[in-house]
């Protein structure tokens, strides 16, 4: 009798042990498979004030539901309609178009050759927040409104320019 007893208790530790690799093993598979949508996180992406900025990102945009990511600084909203990397590169002064959104200065950049895609880098703060809008999605105001407030507390250094800030050759 004890010996069954024994094999009891060896058959129900190795189906509970099991079930916790099971579980587990879906779990990590869940989190692996999180869709990232061709996103890579920007280099100081892990950074604390980074956590702290993400965190903040808005739930949705324009009807688009915030997408699950791992990535550290990533927001990531409507199949990846609406992207943001906080920890990218702060640009350097550029002539490329700039606008102020509620005091948070953004840069256009260039998306590539033949993309449809509105790329937008904070200006002056560090770290630097990237938004990339996709041609499909035509709430670009109001991702630069919230992503503004989200940005905000990010100390100012510097300033966009405009035309009438430089000045004219003698």
């Amino acid at each position: 009798m004890k010996a069954s007893r024994g094999g009891r208790r060896v058959r129900a530790a190795v189906a509970l042990g099991g079930v916790g690799v099971v579980v587990g093993g879906v779990l990590v598979a869940r989190e692996v498979s999180a869709p990232d949508f061709g996103i890579e996180a920007a280099s100081a992406g892990g950074t604390p004030q980074c956590a702290r900025i993400a965190r903040a990102y808005p739930d949705g945009f324009g009807g688009r539901r915030r997408d699950r990511t791992s990535l550290p600084g990533v927001g990531i909203w409507g199949d990846g309609d609406v992207t943001a990397r906080c920890g990218v590169e702060p640009p350097a002064p550029t002539p490329d178009a700039c606008l102020s959104v509620d005091g948070v200065d953004w840069v256009w950049r260039p998306a590539g050759p033949g993309s449809t895609r509105r790329v937008l880098v904070t200006y002056g703060r560090d770290p630097a927040v990237e938004v990339t809008v996709s041609g499909r999605f035509t709430g670009t105001d109001e991702v630069l409104v919230a992503m503004s407030r989200v940005v905000r507390p990010v100390t100012q250094h510097g300033k966009c320019i405009g035309d009438q800030d430089v000045p004219l050759p003698g």
